[in-house]
């Protein structure tokens, strides 16, 4: 099935594509990587009537847009998943996004999609945004009223929802620098169709003195939207890492959240992935202390 037809912008600035964004309202579509876009066209469960292309905005670009500042990494917003996963500074300042984008669907996705696109899809089944919650990032937007961010744990409001405003454009991520005696693991049920999760865990432990001295658990594919897994948190803080504190942590996964039901899997079934999803990634991540 072929697209309705739509006027095409390339935007040579954010400026410019906030402009059209303004311009057009809710007729327009911004398009990065394409890759969630494009097959929604496709099938006409998307029919915008303008695309702003901001693929070749300069500044949004590549892994060398990443960079130590502040205590900080800063990612463009258009760096592709196959950079982030290739990235040689992500190895040593913040491994679990480097891990999570090599998780992300084939090759053909990593090579096109982008951070930036996947996060204000905010698909519910989506890899990064796990990733991003347990971070603890912050996502950096701008607007016809300048640049602000906004946490992790703000960002994603509801299925295919954010916290972005009209007009607003989200141009990178900031991430706090790898902590000491931490260690972090992302782990999937991936769909063996599209790479998707049906459930994704990812993990990130503070452990000092042999006790767990603080957690951080984002969780997606399990409800509407990605989340950060507190019950899980508070049951670990204090705790030593050991695998039946682990384990009885991780029982909490589904806490407050209703799983899924879709075509793939029931939510009961999705809730005791979810569960041991969440074990594994904690075990893995004390391993990497």
């Amino acid at each position: 099935m072929f697209p309705t037809s739509f006027d095409y912008f390339t935007a040579g600035s954010i400026q410019e594509a906030i402009a059209l964004l303004e311009k057009h309202g809710d007729d327009a579509k911004l398009l990065a990587g394409g890759h969630s876009l494009i097959p929604l066209m496709k099938l006409r469960l998307a029919a915008p009537k303008c695309i702003v292309d901001i693929g070749r905005v300069a500044g949004l670009h590549g892994i060398d847009h990443a960079i130590t500042e502040g205590g900080h990494i800063q990612i463009g917003a258009l760096t592709t998943h196959a950079d982030v996963a290739s990235s040689e500074l992500l190895a040593r300042e913040c491994p679990l996004l480097r891990e999570t984008a090599a998780e992300i669907g084939d090759v053909q996705v990593r090579n096109r999609g982008t951070l930036g696109g996947s996060l204000a899809h905010a698909d519910p089944a989506a890899d990064y945004p796990a990733a991003i919650l347990a971070l603890d990032a912050e996502i950096v937007v701008e607007g016809r009223r300048g640049e602000r961010r906004i946490a992790a744990a703000d960002f994603f409001t509801d299925t295919f929802q954010t916290a972005l405003g009209p007009g607003e454009i989200l141009t990178g991520v900031r991430i706090p620098a790898h902590a000491a005696h931490s260690g972090s693991a992302y782990v999937k049920v991936h769909h063996p169709a599209s790479g998707y999760a049906v459930v994704g865990v990812a993990a990130v432990l503070v452990v000092e003195s042999g006790k767990i001295e603080s957690a951080r658990v984002g969780i997606t594919g399990l409800g509407p939207k990605a989340f950060r897994a507190t019950a899980v948190e508070n049951a670990l803080r204090g705790e030593a890492p050991s695998a039946a504190n682990l384990r009885a942590a991780a029982a909490h996964a589904t806490d407050g959240v209703e799983a899924l039901t879709d075509a793939h899997t029931s939510a009961e079934y999705r809730a005791e992935l979810a569960r041991i999803m969440t074990r594994r990634a904690l075990e893995k991540a004390a391993a990497r202390v």
